[in-house]
């Protein structure tokens, strides 16, 4: 009797065994966010899409439903995106080649996609072959009126969608639909984008793909913040894959997960998930992985990463003979990052206006740079070299010591407080604020409105474009100096490759 018993038992573990395994569906995720930079950085120890491939290939291997995501901000900004080729600005096109090769299959609007004007990105998305998400960003016309965003190839014009599903299969047969929103930071404002609102948009784009999706995820381009409202609101999301932040991070909500890896594929995240189609529930297990020369490398993608790299270094060796050369070693990040630098003082924002003084041998008072000049959008960490200094400022420009009035330094400085959060926000050197007096400090004395004192300014900001009354014909614009005092302060670029040698 005992012996039937022990085999009824066994019979039923077996089929619950069988049943569990019928009934589940393993699949992998491939998370970037905020590459700007196809190459490896740091004189090659981190990054590289090349890289980045061979580790998709190897996840394909291990489970074919392997799906790799882009969380936004690929096209803009990098040093190789500044550049002309076959007449015109590279503007992205070396991301959407080298993405195309590597079969992305899904990517979401960033903020700096919309740094590219309207040809532009209408450019860029017509070469690209992989899928684009858009639930909020929609195309606002000249006449006004709005429309989705498009792929247009021969003629025939695809409407980029506002949600996307994708269907996966276990060995069994069993198959479910797996469906995701996106949601995209308004921190870009442009003519022709209408960014509407991310929060209902997302929502509503959810209560779409939960009436077919078996899950649903979110691909986003928010900051934590705000994603931490999207998945309060919408508990039931197990993941949201993020981006706009460039720091790693893995952040409970409930019983979901937001995570961001680190920029320029510094690290990615793998999603291995299962999902019991019985059951409706998703197991998730997350892993940040640094991608570095022990990564490995896909030769398919390092021929098209080379070539273009070919292209940089034809153009970067006529003013920087050695480009690949170490020129500092960072203890701490120098912080880059968009937010920040238009912001707040931030000690790479220091570095570069102390570059400035330095530029005219110090024989100024203060140095000052519009933080919307900064664009490499990153920390800087480690060995730099003189490449890392041309993406951190990819527009270069000259160095000039102005002589002005006391009382029109305090309206600039003023007025650079007054934008934090934009371009115009300033950067500073020797130059303190004090929040309970409200005063200005220039060497640790408060500015006199009659006297006058010589400041090094990127000449971008004596065009009036940030700061509409700094322009040379302003009457308190005493003197002008250009380069002739200086032999390195026509390029800020080199003025701080210079400053960082000497230190």
């Amino acid at each position: 009797m005992k012996k039937i018993l022990y085999i009824l038992v066994g019979i039923s573990l077996l089929f619950t065994s069988c049943s569990t395994e019928n009934n589940t569906i393993n699949f992998t995720f491939l998370q970037l966010n905020d590459v700007y930079e196809i190459a490896p950085l740091e004189g090659g120890k981190v990054g590289g899409m090349a890289r980045v491939e061979k580790l998709h290939q190897d996840l394909l291997k291990e489970n074919p439903n392997t799906f790799m995501f882009l969380a936004g901000d690929f096209l803009n900004p990098s040093l190789l995106g500044t550049l002309k080729y076959k007449g015109e600005r590279i503007k992205g096109k070396q991301m959407v080649e080298v993405m195309n090769a590597m079969n992305f299959d899904l990517v979401a609007f960033g903020n700096h996609e919309f740094d590219l004007n309207e040809q532009e990105l209408q450019k860029r998305l017509n070469e690209s072959t992989f899928q684009w998400i858009a639930t909020n960003p929609i195309h606002k016309l000249k006449d006004g009126t709005t429309q989705r965003f498009v792929v247009e190839k021969d003629s025939v014009r695809q409407k980029l969608p506002k949600t996307v599903t994708f269907k996966v299969k276990n060995k069994a047969g069993k198959e479910i639909e797996i469906g995701f929103f996106s949601a995209t930071i308004n921190s870009n404002p442009k003519d022709y984008v209408d960014y509407g609102d991310f929060y209902e948009s997302a929502k509503f784009a959810y209560n779409k793909l939960k009436r077919t999706s078996d899950v649903v995820f979110g691909l986003t381009h928010l900051a934590i913040e705000q994603d931490k409202l999207v998945s309060k609101m919408l508990p039931e999301v197990p993941l949201i894959m993020g981006g706009h932040e460039h720091v790693n991070m893995s952040v409970p909500v409930g019983n979901a997960k937001i995570t961001k890896a680190d920029a320029n594929a510094k690290t990615v995240y793998v999603h291995r998930i299962s999902f019991n189609a019985k059951t409706k529930e998703t197991i998730i297990n997350s892993e940040l992985i640094p991608i570095t020369k022990e990564t490995g490398l896909d030769i398919t993608i390092d021929k098209i990463v080379q070539k273009w790299n070919v292209l940089l270094d034809e153009k970067i060796i006529e003013i920087l003979p050695n480009p690949d050369a170490v020129i500092f070693t960072a203890k701490e990040p120098l912080d880059g990052r968009d937010t920040p630098i238009r912001s707040k003082q931030t000690n790479l924002g220091l570095l570069i206006t102390k570059a400035m003084a330095y530029s005219f041998n110090n024989d100024v008072d203060c140095a000052l740079v519009n933080g919307g000049s900064i664009r490499i959008d990153d920390q800087l960490e480690g060995d730099i070299t003189g490449i890392d200094i041309f993406r951190v400022l990819p527009f270069g420009g000259e160095v000039l010591k102005v002589e002005l009035k006391g009382s029109l330094l305090k309206k600039v400085l003023n007025y650079g407080k007054l934008k934090a959060g934009k371009g115009a926000y300033l950067q500073r050197y020797n130059v303190n604020y004090n929040e309970a007096t409200k005063i200005w400090k220039v060497n640790d004395k408060e500015i006199v409105d009659s006297k006058i004192y010589k400041v090094a300014f990127s000449d971008y900001l004596l065009k009036g474009y940030d700061i509409p009354f700094l322009t040379p014909e302003n009457k308190e614009v005493i003197k002008v100096y250009k380069n002739e005092q200086s032999a390195i302060a026509y390029d800020i670029r080199k003025a701080i490759i210079e400053y960082l040698t000497s230190l």
